[in-house]
């Protein structure tokens, strides 16, 4: 295949500048739409910045709308986005980013003129490679554990030397901090900030709490 646009290398600090904002992105799926504000405030009142609201509901764009009023200071970024035209929809919510979990040439190709940066989702050294030619230098690493984990990114460190990564699945307080050691892993995602039950019981605080938590084990590691 030939490439025909390149991504610009401003696209790539983009991506660099929102993840250096915090180390763990909370990965949100939200099922209720009066959850979306207050559960995202309390994960950034706890000291995560950065918010991935996946579109897996049929709120997900609406709750993207939401928080980009009531959380101004926020990076707010759509997670599963799987066509240009979800990518489109995300554009118009306001979003600073977007995540795929996996990633389409249609999809590469749009990020390339989006105004809104793309973080894309690859599980192989194939799939990289793919996101490679078009100029991308960060990728969502997705199923993390089950594609391989701390070894599988380690290996592609070496032939990669330019590429880093945000691991996404599976990733918990027991092993995240094993990712984050490695050189090319400039973040993590995760939802274990936001157990299922304390969203359905609206329990912020004991969230905000959890966020606070997390943000302390990044300052120690």
């Amino acid at each position: 295949m030939t490439v025909d646009k390149q991504l610009p290398a401003t696209r790539t600090a983009e991506i660099d500048s929102i993840c250096q904002r915090c180390e763990v992105i909370p990965v949100l799926t939200i099922n209720r739409i009066e959850d979306a504000v207050p559960l995202c405030k309390a994960l950034y009142d706890g000291g995560l910045p950065v918010l991935e609201v996946t579109l897996r509901t049929d709120c997900a764009l609406e709750a993207l709308h939401r928080l980009r009023d009531a959380l101004p200071e926020a990076s707010i970024g759509a997670g599963t986005v799987l066509t240009p035209e979800q990518y489109k929809l995300a554009e118009d919510a306001g979003v600073d980013f977007v995540v795929t979990p996996g990633t389409t040439d249609r999809l590469f190709e749009y990020g390339i003129q989006s105004p809104v940066p793309l973080l894309p989702g690859i599980s192989t050294a194939t799939e990289l490679l793919n996101g490679w030619q078009y100029g991308y230098r960060r990728f969502k690493f997705f199923p993390a554990e089950a594609s391989g984990g701390v070894p599988a990114l380690k290996a592609l460190a070496g032939p990669l030397r330019d590429v880093k990564f945000c691991p996404t699945g599976g990733i918990t307080p027991d092993n995240a901090g094993n990712y984050l050691k490695l050189r090319n892993v400039m973040c993590v995602g995760g939802s274990w900030v936001m157990p299922k039950d304390m969203i359905e019981n609206e329990d912020w605080d004991g969230i905000r709490k959890l966020a606070q938590e997390t943000a302390e084990f990044l300052k120690r590691h």
